[in-house]
């Protein structure tokens, strides 16, 4: 810039011209916790597969429909563990509790007691799915439950609350340089206009 030119923009006038710096990519916390959530809400669709194969399995013998009923509460619990996995805000407002990890952790490790209990079938394939879903939502479960210990919940709340903000100023700072862009081309149009 030469010494006779004056900052063309505040934008340049503040910082000299140069834009602020944009860290390129996420937390590396928050991407594991998403990698987790996912894999988690997977786990819980596979309890809900395995739960309804034996509801509908329960349900063809007329001895077991205890077994039955109790496979369909153990469906609705599942499905709900996948949807909090998304953290849908309008989930987690009505129930505040599951944004606590060691909340969510129970909650999982109950659904796979739920799936391992009462292995009503003779299928030794769907047995075998029994288990090897019950055990992967009890290891998450474990681990949310120590995350929670560790205060890895906190730590990531307030990460996210510090990359939505940083979003929301680079989306106010393209705002602001689009809307002064628009603002110098009406500027110039009415110079030329006054020339």
């Amino acid at each position: 810039m030469s010494s006779g030119s004056a900052p063309t923009s505040p934008v340049q006038a503040a910082g000299g011209g140069a834009r602020p710096r944009q860290r390129s990519g996420a937390d590396p916390l928050l991407i594991v916790c998403r990698c987790f959530g996912v894999v988690t809400a997977a786990t819980a669709l596979l309890c809900v597969a395995v739960n309804v194969l034996s509801a509908v399995h329960s349900f063809r013998g007329p001895i077991d429909i205890f077994g039955g009923i109790f496979r369909c509460y153990a469906v609705v619990f599942s499905i709900f563990v996948g949807v909090l996995e998304t953290e849908w805000e309008f989930i987690i407002k009505f129930g505040k509790i599951f944004e606590y990890l060691p909340a969510r952790g129970m909650l999982q490790i109950f659904v796979a007691v739920m799936t391992k209990a009462y292995p009503n079938v003779e299928r030794n394939d769907l047995l075998l799915l029994q288990e090897i879903a019950s055990y992967m939502l009890l290891a998450c479960g474990a681990v949310y439950i120590i995350s929670g210990i560790l205060c890895l919940g906190v730590l990531k709340r307030r990460k996210q609350q510090k990359a939505t903000s940083r979003d929301q100023a680079v989306k106010d700072l393209k705002e602001l340089e689009k809307r002064r862009e628009e603002l110098e081309s009406l500027l110039i149009a009415e110079r030329s206009e006054a020339a």
